[in-house]
């Protein structure tokens, strides 16, 4: 297994404003320097990083900047998280060619995986269709993924319509698409990490992990997710891939925008 961490520890996380009117410029971003955050995860030990879509896409244009980057601090760029909401046919065609931009980028500096979240709820709530619709999103991810010699794999999150194990079963079994467990979002929506581990392990090339407690997410260690039997899990399925640790700045309860 290899130890990589998630860039948006510097900063917090934010969408970028121009999504207001404009759903293809709507990407994550890390408000904090990039160049920061990538030479203190090298500082602490770590062989990679993974970085918003908004926080790659900064850097089309000066794309030397970061290679020189990653020479210095001898890092790999592990891969690009962005996400849709999926379910809204009218915005879809926006949504994907904004994931795929990320895509195109992040192969050009040698990254692996692409991982996505969504899944929008609607004023209204959720219907049943709305599976259907995330499952056909998912899969033109793993398409255009693909076109780029990445990895697609799809993030369960907090405040989609696939926040609980009973969700994602409803998903999954409709898409090929890979399955990125993140252990705090897992735990935050009343899932055991371990077992959701253990049921899905032939689909995970890619792994996240937080920890969560009492509405928080937390600092490895700090709170009540189970990593030794994440762990076992993982090495039962004979994973030997990327695991990046996701830290946030600590606050009082978990947002939909957290990935």
């Amino acid at each position: 297994m290899k130890l990589g961490y998630q860039t948006n520890t510097w900063g917090g996380v934010v969408g970028h404003p121009a999504g207001v009117t404009s759903v293809k410029d709507l990407y994550y971003l890390a408000h904090g320097s990039t160049a920061e955050a990538v030479r203190d995860i090298a500082a602490a030990g770590y062989a990679g990083f993974e970085l918003f879509d908004g926080n790659l896409v900064a850097y089309e244009g000066q794309q030397d900047a970061l290679r020189a980057l990653l020479q210095e601090t001898g890092l790999a760029l592990i891969g690009v998280y962005s996400g849709a909401n999926f379910i809204y046919p009218d915005i879809l065609a926006d949504e994907l060619w904004r994931i795929e931009h990320a895509a195109q980028l992040a192969a050009e500096f040698g990254a692996e995986h692409l991982v996505v979240g969504g899944g929008g709820v609607r004023a209204t709530g959720i219907r049943d269709e709305d599976y259907d619709r995330l499952a056909d999103g998912l899969e033109a991810v793993v398409t255009l993924s693909r076109k780029y010699g990445l990895t697609a794999s799809y993030h369960p999150h907090l405040g989609t319509i696939v926040e609980t194990p009973a969700q994602l079963a409803r998903v999954l079994p409709k898409t090929s698409i890979n399955f990125c467990p993140d252990t705090a979002h897992i735990d935050a929506a009343g899932g055991l990490s371990a077992e959701v581990i253990r049921q899905y392990g032939d689909r995970i090339r890619y792994v996240h992990l937080k920890d969560y407690q009492g509405g928080n997410f937390l600092p490895l260690g700090e709170g009540q997710v189970d990593f030794p039997g994440i762990l076992a899990a993982l090495q039962a399925h004979q994973f030997n891939g990327w695991i990046t640790r996701v830290r946030l700045l600590r606050r009082s309860a978990p947002r939909a925008g957290d990935p």
